[in-house]
């Protein structure tokens, strides 16, 4: 038998947001799913002005172009025809969406896979080559959005957020550029907001508190930490996130002075890892592990003048860290060598010191660089020594000097 005459504009509409029945159309609108049928029936009935401006914002066109005819007498304008309400994410304004043609439902997944390479891809890729290519796709990103609704929507803009996320990231620790980062984590958060994804707008939020702390800004910091923490709770947070938000908040702690906290939060985190969670962790979560706690704890204890103990975690957290994990690996050899400097070994500290060259001339990463300063200008008494003279050798080469400064 030949199938039955319906409304196809409403049926490619809800298909193309991201809703592949009509139960969960109608799930989406608070309806029956009878209501969805007689819409999508070839004479479907004029919504009520309540349920026609629901479509219209779900759907993404007004009810026009969902397929819908007035009755007579009834105003074009009401329910459904007056458009949606624009929102700023990213590059521009998004526009109201009125007749455009939507993009496919398929077009959430495309985007997405690009956003999950340029995750991998941050690991190995130098930070100035694919910074531009971060940046591009977000621009697709809210090029998109508009040409979207509903689950499709929602889908492309947690996308966009990661992108936006691991763009200030580069910015941030790669590249060393914090006023730069503070606007792209902005954009970050506007698209988290746009895919109401609290657990996005939590990690969002917890890297936006370290651009005060590096600055020494505590009250700042403390502040994004407590909105951090608040859209954590919204969502369904996994015990490593929970941590990775104590690690954030002792790093700024730390940087502000305030080590006695930062060493409590640090044991907190530890305990929360150990009870778990039924939660598992977002896919983007790929920058912290028990090993990369261990990492916090190691430099919060080197802050603290626990050397020993600084000592042991860091040379554990070596040891246990995976071989891609080549930026945290410079930064771990930088705090060894800190902790060696400190403990009046100027030969241990620059053995380290130039562990953590050899890593950066592999991969570069601003804040690896920044430790191994830090260790050089501790070594100041020690600048007459043969070891320092070498470690100057190294951290003024035509490669180091000339990496630094193209950051």
């Amino acid at each position: 038998m030949p199938p039955k005459p319906s409304n196809v504009r409403l049926k490619s509409a809800r298909l193309a947001a991201g809703y592949h029945s009509q139960q969960a159309l109608a799930a989406a609108l608070g309806v029956g799913v009878r209501q969805v049928r007689r819409w999508e029936s070839e004479n479907p009935p004029w919504p009520h002005p309540e349920l026609g401006e629901a479509l219209t914002r779900t759907l993404g066109q007004d009810l026009d172009a969902l397929g819908f005819s007035p009755p007579d007498g009834r105003d074009r304008r009401d329910a459904g025809h007056r458009g949606l309400t624009g929102g700023t994410v990213g590059l521009a304004t998004v526009p109201a969406q009125a007749t455009a043609t939507m993009q496919p439902a398929s077009v959430a997944p495309d985007f997405e896979a690009v956003t999950r390479s340029h995750r991998r891809l941050y690991w190995s890729v130098a930070p100035a080559t694919l910074r531009p290519a971060a940046i591009a796709h977000a621009a697709l990103g809210c090029a998109l959005l508009p040409e979207t609704a509903g689950q499709t929507r929602r889908a492309v803009a947690a996308a966009l957020a990661e992108t936006w996320l691991l763009a200030g990231r580069i910015e941030f620790f790669d590249l060393c550029e914090p006023d730069h980062a503070g606007n792209t984590l902005l954009r970050a958060l506007q698209a988290a907001g746009e895919a109401d994804d609290p657990l996005l707008g939590s990690a969002v939020l917890a890297h936006m508190a370290f651009i005060p702390a590096w600055a020494g800004r505590r009250d700042d910091a403390a502040e994004r930490m407590v909105a951090a923490r608040t859209y954590a709770r919204r969502g369904a947070p996994s015990a490593e996130l929970l941590a990775w938000l104590d690690a954030v908040e002792a790093e700024c702690e730390t940087r502000c002075g305030n080590i006695r906290t930062a060493l409590h939060l640090i044991g907190h985190a530890e305990d929360v890892l150990d009870a778990g969670t039924e939660h598992p962790s977002p896919d983007w979560l790929d920058w912290f592990s028990p090993v990369r706690l261990g990492a916090f704890k190691g430099n919060t204890q080197l802050k603290a003048g626990h050397l020993p103990q600084a000592r042991t975690t860091l040379l554990r957290v070596l040891e246990e860290l995976p071989a891609a994990e080549g930026k945290q690996r410079s930064v771990v050899y930088g705090d060894l060598a800190a902790v060696e400097a400190a403990a009046g070994n100027p030969d241990g500290a620059c053995e380290h010191a130039r562990r953590a060259l050899d890593q950066l001339e592999a991969t570069w990463y601003a804040t690896g660089m920044d430790r191994v300063r830090e260790v050089r200008r501790a070594l100041a008494p020690h600048q007459h020594e043969q070891c320092v003279r070498d470690l100057d050798d190294r951290l003024y080469g035509w490669s180091t000097t000339v990496s630094a400064l193209a950051r």
